[in-house]
Parts: C-alpha cells; structure tokens; sequence
C-alpha cells in the first residue's frame, strides 16, 4: 500500500498534467521539406513566368545565350537559386544534417567560375552612358528589388518550422533569393558580365544575405 503523502503527490501530478493540456490545440505536421520547397519554388517560377513571357527581351536573351559560357553561367545561377531554397527548407527542420547548407556550393562555384571568364575576357568595365560604372548600378538595384519581397515570402513560409539553427537558414534562404533575382535579371542583360558588373551583383547577393541574417538575429 502507497503512503498517503505519495498518493496525494501523485494525485496532484495528475491534475496537473489535465489543466496543462486542457487548452492544447492540435499540431498539425509539416510536409516533407522537400514538398515545401517545390510548392513554393513553381508558385514564384509561375509568377516570374509570367513576367519574364510579358517583359523580357527574348531576342537578345537568346542571342547572349548562343554563347555556351553564358548559357552555362544562367544555369549555374538558376541552379543555385533552387538548391540554396530546398537547403533553407531541409536545414529549417531540426534533426537534419549541416551538409546540406553545402548543397549550393557546387553550382555558386560554377556560377562564379563563369562569371571570371567573362571578367577575364570583358576586363573591368564596357563603358556606355554612365561611364566607367556603364549600366552596371541598375542591375544592382535590380537584384535587391526582387530579393527583398521573395526573402518576405519565403521567411514567411519557413517560420513554421522552428528552426534550431536559424541563422544558417537565414543564410541560405537569402543566397537562394538572391540568386534567383540575379538568374531573372539574366533575362533583361544586354550585356556581357565585367569586373564592375560581377562586384556589383555579388555586392547585391552579399547585401541580402547579410540582411537576411541580421533580420534572423534579431528576431531570434
């Protein structure tokens, strides 16, 4: 037989646990991470279809892609985009391995190693109206323009999860948008990349994922 003070302690302990679970609400499972970022991959490649069908200059897009290093580059671009965004979903949820923040290096790598070719046969600048910097701000600005309402949407998305390392989700998901900002603008290029060119979409890409970060840390 249990002494009373144990039965009372344990009768306590139960009524306890009731009130503690009286209001939970019941949590509904997350879809494979791998699923989440799909879905919210096509619905922004839907969107920027969409844009890139109305607004992009088709003819010299296919003219620059002729050009196998440039076509090469793209696709490293848009490779990274969606490699970094399915890493950011992957690493949001907790249990899953750190490798997979080094799913996008292969691709950034390429992406850059083409990007050097061009510096090395353009040089540092093509000139034109604005002058040694050519039109090479605009596509800066355009970089951070796209970046900063998908890194709005895709933080919005990948709050659920919780993640245990935030800060690396942040990262990733940033490089991801930024990324994609840099493939779309690929689009609207009428130009070859140049030292100035390059330093000013890699400060863009750097800029954003920056900011991502201090706005995880923060909210942390």
């Amino acid at each position: 037989m249990m002494e009373p003070g144990v039965q009372t302690e344990s009768a306590l302990t139960e009524r306890l646990i009731r009130k503690l679970s009286a209001d939970l609400q019941p949590v509904h499972r997350l879809r494979p991470p791998a699923v989440r970022a799909t879905l919210w991959l096509a619905t922004v490649f839907v969107l920027v279809g969409m844009a890139l069908y109305l607004f992009a200059d088709w003819h010299t897009f296919l003219a620059r892609m002729a050009v196998p290093r440039r076509a090469l580059e793209c696709a490293a671009t848009g490779v990274t985009a969606v490699t970094a965004v399915l890493a950011a979903f992957v690493s949001s949820v907790p249990g899953r391995s750190r490798w997979w923040a080094a799913l996008p290096v292969p691709p950034l790598a390429l992406w850059l190693a083409g990007s050097g070719l061009g510096c090395l046969q353009n040089g540092w600048s093509l000139h034109g109206p604005g002058g040694f910097l050519g039109d090479s701000p605009h596509c800066f600005v355009f970089i951070v323009g796209v970046s900063v309402p998908l890194a709005t949407a895709l933080f919005w998305v990948l709050r659920r999860a919780r993640p245990i390392a935030p800060l690396r989700v942040a990262a990733l998901a940033t490089l991801g948008v930024a990324a994609l900002a840099a493939f779309v603008l690929e689009f609207f290029h009428p130009f070859d990349v140049t030292v100035i060119d390059l330093a000013l979409h890699l400060s863009a890409v750097a800029l954003i994922v920056l900011a991502g970060i201090a706005v995880r840390r923060v909210l942390t």
